[in-house]
């Protein structure tokens, strides 16, 4: 996991200052706050900034496997079936049985790219995933960022060979000098 104390981190309040306050009264279950009335979100049409809308899709989703385990592989391969069939206007890259890039384990790809597959895919994926694990993060532009800061795991993470991006990272620092 990256050290959070090597970004910045903007107040999530920017934009939004001056407001007057926010009502202190209870909805009906007794726990939650009333909201003010507000516009609905751009977040529920697009993804936010830094977030790619583009080519590349907003979100890689890598479910991962012990390419090891007879058991393990066979969900795996059902599980990516299930998705090419149910889910078929998402990208699903090939299953890689071994190490790939960072991915010290076998696993395979699942690309999102807009709120709306976010919101039903994530969903259906931790009902579905079984015993796998995976890493869901945004495609931004800082990918080691993006794999360990940005990242959320759905069971337990898997350790990830962060190489790759330190050595993209100076080859472009390089390039720029």
């Amino acid at each position: 996991m990256a050290d959070p104390s090597l970004y910045a981190y903007p107040s999530p309040l920017e934009g939004w200052q001056g407001l007057p306050p926010l009502p202190d009264e209870n909805a009906e279950d007794g726990k939650s706050y009333i909201n003010p009335p507000a516009s609905r979100s751009p977040a529920y049409d697009s993804f936010v900034t830094p977030i790619t809308n583009g080519v590349r899709g907003g979100f890689d989703i890598h479910v991962y496997f012990l390419h090891t385990d007879p058991e393990d592989v066979k969900f795996a391969h059902e599980l990516w079936e299930r998705i090419r069939r149910e889910f078929p206007e998402l990208r699903i890259y090939q299953i890689w049985d071994n190490p790939v890039g960072p991915h010290m384990v076998g696993m395979f790809e699942v690309n999102l790219f807009n709120p709306e597959q976010f919101g039903a895919f994530i969903p259906w994926l931790v009902i579905n995933r079984g015993p796998l694990s995976a890493l869901i993060h945004p495609n931004t532009g800082d990918d080691e960022r993006d794999h360990t800061q940005r990242a959320t795991w759905m069971g337990q993470p898997i350790p990830l060979n962060l190489r790759p991006f330190k050595k993209m990272k100076e080859a472009k620092k390089q390039a720029e000098e």
